[in-house]
């Protein structure tokens, strides 16, 4: 064996070959794990990179393989509180593999899109996430794109891409039927902007649960509105007012939620005896700063990163599975909505 004092990052593929007594291409090879190399030789040279604490060179490697390791993500908005917690999941699904993510924010900007996909095209990324800011469905770009592509959290309009979203539908169902099993009827819905799906997604659950019990929405209909702590106020004083015998209101977000709290608070409507709050998102600072603290729907974000995480290692292997995966939410209990 070569004793080879030189620094770790001077150590070449030629300098295991010679240690191993093969050539530079079986070398190469083996510590690809290529499948031409017997198993005796494979050691060899395996045992020769250890002694000689050989790193390989990961643009060489690179250059050598069909795969470079490298996975594309690409956002609309790195700042949004929805996005980081997909990331997270994703990075850490990713670095499990020892995959190295490129982050790229657009900020919105189709021009801007376009230059940081051919950005990470140039650097060869085996694949390529696109993480919306909302569960808006967007427009498809993967006949574009050369490797494989996963949309997160946005779906593609296309229903042949592969798409990861929250079941909005079943959140809505989670938060009346938690409501209904603490023996409120009088249920309202607070909701935020109708042109979002997931305003729409909860809609559709909150009456779909209540219908299967028999009861219509307090109020009649839900209200749509801002996403603010405002107009969560401005609609407890309006339901408050129409309808007295009101016993728990549903919140399309925490921010909405923190809003009708406050109202309630104010005039003297005590949480939970006399109404339920519940909120969605479940966004920590806000659900557990509340008085009382918040029920919320948590969106499980992290999990569907790491979902994506999975569906793009997938697809990069060509067992891509089209169409839009819904995934499960879960429902958090706090004092808010305690038995009356």
């Amino acid at each position: 064996m070569v004793n080879d004092r030189r620094s770790k990052s001077t150590i070449t593929l030629s300098d295991v070959a010679r240690a191993a007594g093969v050539s530079v291409a079986t070398a190469s090879k083996a510590l690809n794990n290529r499948s031409q190399v017997k198993a005796e030789t494979r050691e060899r040279v395996l045992a020769a990179a250890a002694s000689l604490s050989f790193t390989p060179n990961p643009f060489a490697k690179a250059l050598n393989s069909a795969r470079t390791g490298t996975i594309g993500m690409l956002t609309n908005g790195l700042e949004s509180r929805f996005v980081l917690p997909v990331l997270r999941g994703a990075e850490d699904a990713f670095g499990a593999g020892s995959t190295s993510v490129l982050l790229c924010d657009a900020r919105g900007d189709a021009v801007r899109e376009q230059h940081h996909i051919r950005t990470l095209l140039a650097r060869r990324v085996d694949g390529i996430v696109i993480l919306g800011t909302t569960t808006n469905p967007r427009e498809s770009i993967t006949a574009d794109i050369s490797v494989p592509v996963v949309y997160a959290y946005a779906p593609s309009a296309d229903p042949a891409d592969s798409s990861f979203t929250p079941d909005n539908a079943l959140a809505g169902e989670l938060a009346a039927q938690h409501l209904i099993e603490r023996g409120r009827r009088r249920i309202a819905l607070v909701n935020g902007e109708p042109s979002f799906v997931a305003a729409s997604d909860r809609t559709t659950g909150v009456v779909r649960a209540l219908a299967a019990h028999g009861l219509e929405l307090a109020g009649g209909a839900a209200l749509y509105g801002q996403w603010s702590e405002s107009w969560g106020r401005q609609c407890a004083e309006a339901l408050m007012s129409a309808h007295s015998d009101i016993d728990a209101i549903i919140c399309a977000s925490d921010h909405i939620a923190r809003g009708t709290l406050d109202y309630l608070r104010e005039h003297s409507i005590r949480v939970p005896q006399e109404v339920a709050v519940i909120g969605f998102d479940n966004w920590r600072p806000l659900v557990e700063g509340a008085r009382p603290p918040l029920t919320s729907i948590d969106m499980e974000l992290e999990d569907l990163g790491r979902s994506v995480a999975r569906e793009l290692s997938l697809a990069i292997n060509g067992e891509a599975s089209p169409g839009v995966q819904h995934l499960p939410v879960r429902l958090v209990p706090r004092e808010s909505s305690a038995p009356a």
